[in-house]
């Protein structure tokens, strides 16, 4: 190959590189922008007057005479409401009987978007679920329910050809000509006097504990579960994927059974995720007994499996790649086999062996399978460090599938789930950001 050829080739292949990178990249900025888009709506929003009372009552925070203050202010504006709402269940009887059964739905439906929008009427007994003695806490989701209640959803099905098509009815029409008619747009128009919007931080989002199935509060047992259950399986895996690690390439003689074990672990690095989990419960708790129902420490040393073969074979690789000359120079030297391995050996081989950690430690904080038979649970609060041997914790991977999939009332907390997929997402990028950095500065030392 002439000169001219190669550097043609050479530019070529720099710009197929180039390209690559771009598009990788791009479609990274496609996958994430939504996530944090819609993440950071978990922390960045308008908060009601209801979300402040909330967080006095609740949480302790805010300024009583404030909010004592602010709330005089939106129960003022909120009286013309119930007033209207009095007088035509006054009206009610001396309308026509025909129109009475449907008025009486669309008043109890009217009824119940109101209790959603601004919480219980003033001397109403409080319900027992938070959800139901607050109104909305949320400017847009306040906004939501106010459609709800200005407009019916009804469907028509007059094209057979077609499915039923979702057709919004104002329900003023259906009031025209009551005292109730004038309700709804004095909603409109007075909405924010009755909730009070302004924009917040809620950076508390990453450090509350969740209220009312995800309603309110924030994410912190999520978080934290996180960190016990990955920290905890890197903890078990690293010491025996090292170890397995330096017996395969440094003390094991090549025969069948070496080579049966290499197809095992190849194996296992190939098995679904959800057999790891039942494989977990199986022998964890049902044989070993190492707690009596779910547990991080179970967890842990289940994740722990599933990157073992991941450890395994990059420590193989990195301590393959050390010099021959290395190894035979310390030997020489007079060094045993044991001790040419922990001084010679592993610590030129340390940066190799941290790059499959990172990878093993991205993976295990983003599995959900693994622990939803091990120590997953959908809510509970903050563990000790001591209750990881014997409780369940809620983790973010799996209360992002639960909340996306199984909530009672998935529309109302996609803040939520956002949020925790961007807080996922960050705190994998962090703790693989602290290992590159770690494995950065051990191999600057090893570099003189």
């Amino acid at each position: 190959m002439d000169l001219r050829t190669r550097k043609l080739f050479d530019r070529s292949l720099t710009g197929v590189s180039v390209m690559a990178v771009a598009l990788m990249a791009l479609a990274l900025a496609i996958l994430l922008a939504p996530i944090v888009a819609r993440g950071l709506g978990a922390f960045f929003f308008r908060a009601t007057s209801e979300f402040r009372r909330f967080n006095l009552e609740q949480f302790d925070r805010g300024d009583p005479r404030a909010v004592a203050a602010e709330t005089r202010a939106v129960a003022a504006a909120r009286r013309p409401v119930y007033d209207m709402l009095a007088a035509f269940e006054d009206e009610l009887a001396e309308l026509d009987t025909s129109r009475r059964p449907a008025l009486r739905k669309q008043l109890r439906e009217v009824k119940e978007g109101l209790v959603e929008l601004l919480g219980p009427p003033p001397g109403e007994i409080a319900a027992v679920m938070l959800r139901q003695q607050y109104g909305q806490t949320r400017w847009d989701r306040a906004r939501g329910k106010l459609a709800g209640i200005l407009f019916a959803v009804k469907w028509d099905y007059s094209d057979p050809s077609r499915m039923g098509r979702k057709v919004l009815v104002p329900r003023r029409s259906a009031f025209a000509g009551t005292r109730l008619e004038p309700l709804f747009p004095y909603l409109e128009r007075n909405l924010k006097a009755m909730l009070r919007p302004r924009p917040v931080f809620y950076w508390r989002f990453l450090a509350d504990r969740s209220l009312d199935s995800h309603f309110f509060g924030g994410i912190w047992p999520e978080i934290l579960g996180t960190v016990y259950l990955t920290l905890g399986a890197m903890l078990l895996a690293i010491p025996f994927g090292v170890i397995a690690a330096v017996y395969l390439s440094e003390f094991a003689a090549a025969g069948r059974v070496v080579s049966l074990l290499r197809v095992c672990i190849s194996t296992l690095a190939g098995v679904p995720s959800i057999v790891f989990g039942l494989f977990g419960l199986a022998f964890f708790i049902n044989t070993l007994h190492l707690s009596r129902s779910k547990s991080v420490l179970a967890g842990s040393a289940t994740l722990a499996l599933l990157i073992l073969p991941t450890i395994i074979r990059a420590s193989e690789e990195a301590l393959k790649a050390v010099p021959r000359s290395y190894k035979e120079a310390a030997l020489s030297l007079g060094a045993s086999p044991l001790r040419m391995v922990l001084t010679v050996l592993l610590p030129a081989a340390l940066p190799g062996i941290l790059t499959g950690i990172i990878i093993s430690m991205g993976r295990a904080a983003g599995e959900t399978a693994p622990i939803i038979f091990t120590a997953a649970v959908s809510v509970g609060q903050p563990l000790k460090l001591w209750e990881t041997l014997s409780q369940p914790t809620p983790a973010l991977p799996w209360n992002i599938y639960n909340l996306a999939t199984e909530h009672q009332a998935v529309d109302e907390i996609r803040h939520v789930q956002f949020g925790m997929v961007l807080t996922l997402v960050l705190l994998v990028l962090l703790l693989n950001l602290a290992a590159i950095l770690i494995r950065a500065r051990i191999s600057k030392k090893m570099r003189g």
